[in-house]
């Protein structure tokens, strides 16, 4: 490898820019007359920041000023007015400067190329400076590296997305999508939903959660929120039908990876975690264990457990396993599980709480929409409910509305209160709560969707079985 350049050399050099192709674009623009290659230049994200001289920008301007007035023609007359009346014609160089241009170029054939090179040293040019930042920054800044580094990678991304992007496309390609993906659901194509999973029920009613959607699974402490999002992610990682498996990250702020992978192999295995605990599991589970253990190896699942981390920080990390996995020929990443929103660091952590989470939330929904995937991100449920004994509701989500206003999906969690005496076959404490039942020591959930885009909103119950830690469809319906 090279020797590094030192940094004052780097900063004394000119920028990177090339004035031909300036020149060409420019007159392109003004000898085509109309709005097609203005408006391929807006289309491509060309700002008059993107042109090095400051004459070009201020050309630039007055022809996007312009095409804002629906001008129908433009020429040398009608720009260098224009520019008089902004006051900037001396600058740009006068009717002299323009008609030059103009006679700098034969055909406009080339224009699309020369806007290429604009943006790519206009890229070049942010990201000399992006760098020059961080340097200030390293120099300069006290606090938490981290967040430096987080700071930089957001930058970096942030020059990426703004080059060339484009978030308009025309019906055609949405509807060949919808049409596509109705007749899969017509052939009972598996292929044909979202991220399914595994409870009956839940999976009829979203038909999966789908790519760029943002789910929030709300409820009490110790209900079984986290048991139920890792059931999800290992349907997805470890599916029983003819699915591939989906690769998924799960970011695990109150658990470390250690416990959350003993819990998952545990669930998986059937095994008794308490009485494996204890030293009262039979040795014959072993082999069991064994067997869920190498499956469980092999599923494409991976866990960070930093137990402090930003959204920003989140989304970077996803980016980079990401790329990974497409560099290994492997899929790409298809499901985040993030556990729990209220334990994810604010970038302004000065600012009041509901605040912070309100920018996290529109983050969260952010990052589901930019890597193309949905998002299962975990909640808090405040206590409203349990002073009113009631069911749990959207305004029950704690600390802040926006987590309602940016889910696409939010669903909740509440035990089953019965009456006294309970059900057949089942045996109630003095508290009127399901303890066990025939599958034994289980607890009877209701799942409300308490809101969906784009289905049906309802509740159904599910049984939890609490000595593996793990939610199962609802007993009566596998009678």
């Amino acid at each position: 490898m090279a020797d590094p350049v030192p940094l004052s050399q780097t900063l004394e050099r000119t920028a990177p820019h090339d004035q031909d192709a300036e020149e060409g674009l420019l007159a392109a623009c003004i000898i085509e007359g109309g709005h097609e290659i203005v408006t391929d230049c807006v289309q491509a994200g060309l700002k008059p920041e993107a042109f090095y001289k400051p004459a070009h920008r201020l050309i630039f301007s007055a022809i996007l000023d312009l095409l804002r007035e629906d001008k129908i023609s433009l020429d040398e007359i009608i720009l260098t007015d224009r520019l008089r009346s902004m006051g900037s014609l001396e600058e740009a160089g006068g009717l002299a400067a323009l008609n030059r241009l103009t006679s700098r170029i034969e055909t406009t054939v080339h224009a699309k190329y020369w806007l290429e090179i604009v943006l790519e040293k206009a890229l070049r040019r942010d990201l000399i400076g992006a760098c020059v930042s961080v340097v200030e920054d390293c120099y300069q800044a006290a606090g938490d590296i981290s967040d430096h580094m987080e700071k930089i990678e957001q930058e970096i991304f942030n020059l990426r997305n703004d080059q060339g992007s484009t978030s308009t496309v025309k019906l055609e390609g949405p509807i060949n999508n919808a049409a596509a993906l109705v007749k899969k659901q017509i052939d009972r194509d598996i292929s044909a939903s979202g991220i399914m999973t595994g409870f009956t029920q839940l999976d009829g009613s979203t038909q999966g959660f789908q790519p760029g959607q943002m789910i929030v699974l709300a409820a009490r402490p110790s209900v079984g929120k986290t048991s139920l999002a890792m059931n999800f992610a290992e349907t997805a990682t470890c599916p029983t039908d003819m699915r591939d498996p989906v690769p998924t990250l799960v970011f695990s702020l109150e658990m470390t990876a250690d416990q959350l992978a003993y819990r998952m192999l545990c669930s998986r295995s059937r095994v008794d975690m308490q009485r494996l605990r204890d030293g009262f599991l039979k040795k014959d589970h072993f082999k069991t264990v064994l067997n869920t253990a190498v499956e469980l190896k092999n599923a494409p699942m991976y866990i960070d457990d930093a137990s402090t981390i930003s959204i920003y920080e989140m989304k970077a990390k996803a980016r980079r396993l990401n790329q990974q996995l497409l560099n290994r020929n492997e899929s790409p990443l298809g499901l985040i599980v993030i556990d729990y929103l209220q334990l994810v660091t604010s970038a302004d952590r000065n600012s009041p709480r509901e605040q912070q989470i309100s920018e996290i939330s529109r983050a969260i929904k952010g990052m589901a929409k930019d890597l193309d995937l949905p998002v299962i991100v975990l909640s808090q449920l405040n206590r409203d409910m349990e002073k009113e004994k009631r069911d749990p509701r959207l305004s029950d989500l704690r600390e802040s509305g926006a987590i309602e206003q940016d889910a696409d999906i939010v669903m909740l969690l509440n035990r089953v209160q019965f009456p006294s005496g309970g059900n057949d076959g089942e045996d109630v404490d003095d508290d009127g709560q399901n303890r066990t039942t025939y599958l034994g020591n289980t607890d009877t959930i209701k799942l409300i969707i308490a809101k969906q885009r784009n289905g049906p909103v309802g509740d159904f119950l599910l049984t939890f079985i609490k000595q593996y830690t793990r939610f199962e469809n609802y007993a009566s319906d596998q009678a």
